[in-house]
C-alpha cells in the first residue's frame, strides 16, 4: 500500500461545498481531524507509504498496486513527499521529504517527520530539503545499501573449473511435490486472461522455441527462474546425494508460483501463507538445517522480494519475513536492498545458448548489427502513477521520432507481446531507455544488454544495487545514468543528452556489454557444453560456494 500526499492548489470553501458527491461529504467530516494524527493513523493501518504534503492543501491518497486510490484533503503548510523502501525486515515504511519553502527547526514538517519516526522506527527518511537531520538519514540509508553490495561482491569467486568438486558438494532436497512440481501442474489456473500460460513451462521452462530468431531462442517467461535453476542444479557435476558431503544445500521451493496460484483468487492471507509455513516446518525437521540454522541453505525465488514480504495488504506472502528465513541465502530477480542475504541474479532472457559457438555467433552478430535508432523505448505509460517518468520519456522520444533518432514501441497495445519485435528493436538501437515500472527492476534491462543495446537507467535500484555478482561496480562501463528527479522536473531532455555521447564512447560501451557481460547474463541450455564461458547459473553457483566457505 502507498499513502501519498500530493501538491494541489487550494480551493475556496464555497467550491468545496458545491460538490454534492459522497466524496465531498467524506472530506468535510475528516478535514477537521488534525493532520498529524490522521496521517499517522493511515500509516499505522497501511504500513507501506508514499506521502506528499504541499503548501496550503494536503491531499492524502491511499492505494495499493493494481487497486484504485482513496483520496482525502485538508489544509496545512509544508511540502513533504514520502516514497519507499525499508530497513526493517518486517516493515516497508519509508519516508521522503522535500520542501521548496523556508526551513526552520520548529517547522510543522519537522514535527510531522518526528512523529512518523516515533510511530515507525524502521522507516527511512528519503528526501532533499536541506535539513541536516533528514539528509543524514538518507546518506546513512544509502551507505548501508552500498556496504551490503560491497560485502556481496566480496563473495565473488575466481573459480571457473566446474569439473573439480573437492569440498564443493551441493545437496538438493527432495521436497514433497506440493512444494514444486504440483505448483507447475496448476499453471493453467494462474493467469485468468491467458490460455497458454502453461506453454511457458515447456522445454524445461524455457518456453516455446523461436526458430525465427535463431538457435537457442525461446519465449521464456520472466517468472520461470525457479524451474530453470532447479533443472540446472539437478545436473550440476558437484551435486551430491549424501547430506554429510554437502557444502551447500539447495531448497527447490517454487515460491513465486505459489504466489501466482492465489494472486487472482479471493482467498485469505492465511491460505496464501500456508505452503510457506509448511515448508519451514518441514525444514526444521532436517538435521542440516538445524546444524547451521539454515545459513548454508539457498532458495531461488522467481519474483521480486516485496512479493514475499507482504505488509498489511493482500499482495503476496510473508515467506521472507519469517524469522526462520533470515539466515538462508535468497536469490531473487529483485532483491530488498537492506537485506544482506537477499542477492539479485539476472532475470531470464529469451536466449539460452547450447554451445560456445552459438554464443560467439550471437556476440559477433550484435557487434555487427546496424543500429538504425539512436534511442528506443519499449514500454507503456503509467497514468495512474503521477511520479513515474514514463510519460515524459514517451513524449521526449516521440518528439524525435520523425528524424529516426528515437523509436517508441507501445507495450500497452500489444506491441511487446511478440519477443522477436522487442529483440529486433533493441538490436537495432544504440541506447534503450529503462525507467522503473511496477518496481525498480526490469527484465527489459537484460533483454537490452543481450541485444547489445546500452541501457539508460534512471534509478540506481534498477541495477546498480541489485546484481553484484553479474554487473560491475563501475556502471559507466555498461550503462548511462540520468537521475529520474531531473527528468521529472524537466531539467533534462534525455534524447538530447544521449545525442551528445560520442560514437567512440558508444562503441566502447557496446563492446564491453557484448564481450564481457553478455555471456554471464544468460542461462544456458541445461544440456549445453560451455567451455569458454561461464553463464549466469555458473557464476551464481561458484559465488554461492564462496559465500558458504566463509561461514567456517
Amino acid at each position: 500500500m502507498t499513502i501519498s500526499i500530493a501538491k494541489k492548489k487550494s480551493k475556496s470553501t464555497k467550491k468545496v461545498e458545491s460538490n454534492q458527491s459522497c466524496e465531498s461529504l467524506f472530506f468535510k467530516v475528516f478535514h477537521r481531524i488534525p493532520i498529524v494524527i490522521f496521517v499517522l493513523t493511515l500509516l499505522f493501518i497501511w504500513s507501506s507509504s508514499t506521502t506528499v504534503i504541499t503548501r496550503n492543501v494536503v491531499r492524502v491518497c491511499v492505494s495499493s498496486r493494481k487497486l484504485t486510490n482513496l483520496c482525502l484533503s485538508a489544509g496545512t503548510h509544508p511540502n513533504i513527499e514520502f516514497p519507499a523502501p525499508d530497513v526493517n525486515p518486517s516493515s516497508r515504511d519509508s519516508v521522503s521529504v522535500s520542501n521548496d519553502g523556508d526551513n526552520s527547526s520548529a517547522s510543522p514538517m519537522e514535527g510531522f517527520v518526528d512523529a512518523v519516526r516515533e510511530e515507525h522506527p524502521g522507516a527511512i527518511i528519503r528526501a532533499n530539503i536541506g535539513n541536516d537531520k533528514v539528509d543524514g538519514e538518507i546518506e546513512n540509508a544509502k551507505k548501508v545499501v552500498e556496504e551490503y553490495v560491497q560485502m556481496q561482491r566480496s563473495w565473488t569467486s575466481e573459480y571457473r573449473d566446474q569439473a573439480a568438486c573437492d569440498g564443493r558438494g551441493i545437496y538438493v532436497y527432495d521436497l514433497p511435490s506440493k512444494f514444486n512440481k504440483d505448483l507447475v501442474g496448476q499453471c493453467g489456473d494462474m493467469m485468468p486472461w491467458s490460455n497458454n500460460f502453461c506453454s511457458y513451462f515447456d522445454n524445461e521452462a524455457f518456453g516455446e522455441a523461436m526458430p525465427e530468431v535463431g538457435k537457442g531462442w525461446y519465449r521464456t517467461h520472466q517468472y520461470s527462474l525457479e524451474i530453470i535453476f532447479h533443472t540446472r542444479v539437478l545436473k550440476h557435476p558437484c551435486r551430491v546425494y549424501n547430506e554429510d558431503e554437502a557444502k551447500l544445500f539447495y531448497v527447490p521451493f517454487y515460491g513465486g508460483l505459489d504466489i501466482l496460484r492465489w494472486h487472482f483468487k479471493n482467498v485469505s492471507n492465511d491460505v496464501k501463507d500456508s505452503l510457506s509455513l509448511e515448508l519451514v516446518k518441514w525444514l526444521e525437521s532436517r538435521k542440516p538445517w538445524v546444524k547451521n540454522s539454515g545459513k548454508d541453505h539457498v532458495f531461488v525465488l522467481g519474483k521480486i522480494s516485496w512479493d514475499f514480504r507482504r505488509a498489511n495488504g493482500s499482495w503476496g506472502t510473508r515467506l521472507l519475513d519469517f524469522e526462520q528465513m533470515q539466515n538462508p541465502i535468497k536469490l531473487l530477480i529483485e532483491r530488498q536492498p537492506w537485506h544482506l542475504n537477499d542477492i539479485g541474479i539476472p532475470h531470464p532472457t529469451y536466449f539460452h545458448p547450447r554451445s560456445d559457438d552459438g554464443l560467439l555467433n550471437w556476440q559477433l552478430k550484435m557487434i555487427r548489427s546496424r543500429r538504425k535508432s539512436l534511442v528506443s523505448f519499449a514500454g507503456a505509460a503509467r497514468p495512474d502513477q503521477p511520479e513515474n517518468i514514463r510519460s515524459i520519456l514517451i513524449n521526449q522520444c516521440s518528439s524525435h521520432s520523425d528524424s529516426g533518432t528515437c523509436t517508441f514501441q507501445n507495450c500497452s497495445s500489444g506491441g511487446c507481446d511478440h519477443p522477436k519485435s522487442v529483440i529486433d528493436l533493441f538490436s537495432e538501437s544504440e541506447f534503450c531507455l529503462q525507467p522503473p515500472g511496477d518496481s525498480p527492476t526490469r527484465k527489459s534491462v537484460f533483454d537490452s544488454l543481450v541485444s547489445g543495446c546500452i541501457p539508460v537507467l534512471f534509478d540506481p535500484f534498477t541495477a546498480y544495487y541489485q546484481y553484484p555478482w553479474h554487473l560491475p561496480e563501475d556502471h559507466t562501463k555498461f550503462s548511462v545514468f540520468i537521475d529520474q528527479d531531473e527528468v521529472r522536473q524537466m531539467k533534462v531532455n534525455v534524447i538530447e543528452k544521449l545525442m551528445n555521447i560520442s560514437r567512440k564512447e558508444r562503441e566502447n560501451m557496446r563492446r564491453y556489454v557484448v564481450y564481457e557481460l553478455l555471456p554471464e547474463l544468460v542461462y544456458a541450455n541445461p544440456n549445453s557444453q560451455l567451455d569458454k564461458f561461464q553463464d549466469a547459473f555458473s557464476v551464481t553457483i561458484n559465488n554461492l560456494f564462496e559465500r558458504v566457505s566463509k561461514l567456517d
